[in-house]
């Protein structure tokens, strides 16, 4: 079945970075957009970005672009999120979801908290 897993969450201090990891199995990740998306508490699901099945193209909200970059490698069916410039703001639990937007099947997310 499918399995998403994501890690590499943690603390950061603002301006700081973090690279997130999603790990996929079950299905052939390289025929697959994917995207990551995020909840900060008590807020709704937010789309973070987008990538095309070869990576050829890449899509960012205006709330992150600039700052993240988002990349796989299809060889390690592993879905990345480079996360520098990091806010406050950027708090939330990190979700890698199989294909664009925030419907598809998701793993169970990743924390990553950005305070001083």
């Amino acid at each position: 079945q499918v399995q998403l897993v994501e890690s590499g969450g943690g603390l950061a201090q603002p301006g700081g970075s973090l690279r997130l990891s999603c790990a996929a199995s079950g299905f052939t990740f390289s025929s697959y957009a994917m995207s990551w998306a995020r909840q900060a508490p008590g807020k709704g699901l937010e789309w973070v970005s987008g990538i095309y099945s070869t990576g050829s193209a890449t899509t960012y909200a205006d709330s992150v672009k600039g700052r993240f970059t988002i990349s796989r490698d299809n060889a390690k069916n592993t879905l990345y999120l480079q996360m520098n410039s990091l806010k406050p703001e950027d708090t939330a639990l990190y979700f890698c979801i199989k294909g664009l937007g925030t419907f598809g099947y998701r793993g169970q997310g990743t924390q990553v908290t950005v305070s001083s």
